[in-house]
């Protein structure tokens, strides 16, 4: 499935410090404390995506509130483990629903 505009990781991290009003520092920063996760071309360039905008500016709102990057990231890890249960429940109601076995 191709990836939607949103996800494409094609924004240099210039342009995500305008978007965002974030220093390329303070980005820079998140990556080190793994809040987001810019891929690098060849060369080493940072890349982001319009999702990767959005959640720097989750972040820095969630720091400028109070909050430790230990606790975003921790906080960011409890969604995914209950959106993983939950999908993981869904497939089963959808195997048990069509008969389908494994």
């Amino acid at each position: 499935m191709a990836k939607s505009y949103k996800e494409k990781k094609v924004i240099t991290i210039g342009v995500v410090s305008e978007l965002t009003g974030l220093s390329e520092r303070k980005i820079r920063y998140y990556e080190e404390r793994k809040l987001i996760y810019p891929e690098r071309t060849q060369g080493g360039t940072r890349k982001f995506s319009f999702m990767d905008v959005e959640r720097l500016v989750d972040i820095a709102n969630k720091m400028e509130d109070g909050m430790q990057t230990y606790e975003i990231r921790r906080m960011e890890q409890k969604q995914l483990k209950k959106k993983d249960v939950r999908d993981r429940m869904i497939r089963g109601q959808l195997n048990a629903a069509f008969n389908i076995r494994k």
